[in-house]
């Protein structure tokens, strides 16, 4: 029971902290200004850990890698403290390959996890309250991922089936990772 809910407690802390990470390179990648109180936001939480290895590797054209190499970083200490969570003990050194492997896996089901929400939130919102401060930067965000999918299909008089089509396309990449996922590492 207790390592049940310590396992929950750490994936719902690192992932979360993983996806502000992938945010974070996303925003590097699309340019967003980083002076609107969101980018404030996800910067202040990462710098800890972005800005000791931004030292060390410098981003490059649109990949802000220290940030990406911070989420896989993150990404491979979660899986090392489930398995001490799950199993009391570390894991042998034959497994660590793989878990680093394991590693970019979980970073881009964190990012399709991302693509999901946040294309979800912002269909809500424009439904709802399409005047919400957040959705400018929701626009932002996702642009980039809908605008390609406007232009490939046809008009259907004001009605925009992007963001259901995003929806499905990161709902079926999720599976994919989950089987490729358990094919090479079982996990």
């Amino acid at each position: 029971m207790f390592s049940d809910s310590l396992h929950f407690i750490i994936n719902i802390a690192f992932s979360l902290f993983g996806i502000a990470l992938v945010i974070r390179a996303w925003m590097y990648a699309i340019r967003l200004h980083p002076f609107n109180p969101y980018s404030q936001a996800v910067l202040r939480l990462t710098d800890w850990l972005v800005v000791p290895i931004r030292k060390v590797v410098s981003p490059g054209g649109r990949f802000d890698w220290p940030s990406l190499l911070a989420c896989w970083l993150t990404a491979f200490l979660l899986l090392l403290l489930t398995w001490v969570a799950l199993t009391g003990g570390l894991p042998p050194p034959a497994s660590l390959l793989p878990a680093l492997l394991a590693s970019l896996v979980t970073m881009l089901k964190w990012a399709l996890n991302l693509v999901l929400w946040l294309t979800l939130i912002q269909a809500i919102l424009s439904w709802v309250n399409p005047l919400a401060p957040v959705m400018p930067v929701l626009h932002t965000l996702t642009a980039p991922l809908l605008d390609p999918i406007r232009r490939a299909m046809p008009n259907l008089g004001g009605i925009d089936f992007s963001p259901l089509v995003l929806l499905v396309l990161a709902q079926v990449g999720m599976m994919v990772l989950e089987h490729l996922a358990f094919s090479l590492f079982g996990v």
